[in-house]
Order: C-alpha cells, then sequence, then structure tokens
C-alpha cells in the first residue's frame, strides 16, 4: 500500500471512534447550528447500523432523507427501504423511473412509511470539511458496520 494512502486511512478511526461516541439524535432533526457543514452520518435502528452518507451540509441532508416533502430523487435511502418492501428492481427503461413508479400508490405509501421510519432511527454525525477524507471515511464507516444499505453502485 502507498504510504500516503496508508496514513491517510490510519488517520480516520478517531473519526469512526467520534461517530459511534456520540449521543444519538431519535425523531428530531439536527440543529442547524450546532451541527458541523461537512462530513458523514449514520442512520441506525436500535444496534443495527442501516446507512452511511456524507454532505457538506449535514443538517439540511438529514431533511433530504426524511422529510415529508422530500421527493423520490432525493430520499435516496428511503427510496431503498421502500424497494425493499415492494421489491422493486431498479430498471432504466423508459416508464420504470422514480418519477414514474411513485405515481403508483402502493409505492406512494411504501415511500411515505419509509420516510417516517427513517425519522424514527437513530442519527450520529462527525465532522469532516477534507473532501477526499470525507469519501474515505464514508467507506471506512460502510466497511466497518457493515451497512447494508450502502452498495456505491454508479449509473
Amino acid at each position: 500500500m502507498h504510504p500516503k494512502f496508508a496514513e491517510v486511512v490510519e488517520s480516520l478511526h478517531p473519526s469512526f471512534e467520534r461517530l459511534m461516541a456520540m449521543e444519538p439524535l431519535r425523531g428530531t432533526p439536527p440543529s442547524r447550528v450546532s451541527t458541523p457543514k461537512s462530513g458523514i452520518y449514520l442512520f441506525s435502528e436500535d444496534d443495527r447500523h442501516l446507512y452511511v452518507g456524507r454532505s457538506n451540509r449535514i443538517a439540511y441532508r438529514y431533511g433530504l432523507h426524511c422529510g415529508v416533502s422530500a421527493k423520490q430523487n432525493q430520499a435516496s435511502f428511503a427510496w431503498k427501504l421502500m424497494a425493499e418492501v415492494v421489491g422493486h428492481k431498479a430498471t432504466y427503461r423508459q416508464g420504470e423511473g422514480r418519477a414514474d413508479m411513485i405515481l403508483r400508490p402502493d409505492y406512494a405509501d411504501a415511500f411515505t412509511a419509509a420516510k417516517a421510519r427513517i425519522r424514527a432511527m437513530d442519527y450520529r454525525f462527525v465532522e469532516e470539511n477534507d473532501q477526499m477524507r470525507q469519501a474515505l471515511l464514508e467507506a471506512y464507516v460502510c466497511i466497518a458496520l457493515e451497512t447494508p444499505y450502502n452498495d456505491f453502485n454508479t449509473h
């Protein structure tokens, strides 16, 4: 392994420890005043860690995941939870995109329920302003916690 990369990877663990030591928020959005602007965040249910994300606007991103008015193209974690409930498999065929599928009542209801489920989850975050470290920290936490809803697939 390249020494520079090894040095960065080795420096991530203290941030991981701070994330896990944070008293989780539950059922309430993070304060935009006391929440760091940039970093990574973690959604968990009980002791099961489910999803890690990163953002340059952590408090705002929370609302995009689970806000009542959050749309299907904003709430990626809610969409994944909804897809699991309705048995949706992603396709790229005409008429089967998110904008089309959300018009179906079963999808809309499951999506609304998924956002409510996320609002009830534990929410933690840790500051990381450097974009490269932020990306690596997201992957580090996903691997360490084996979060099932992170897949890093690209389109």
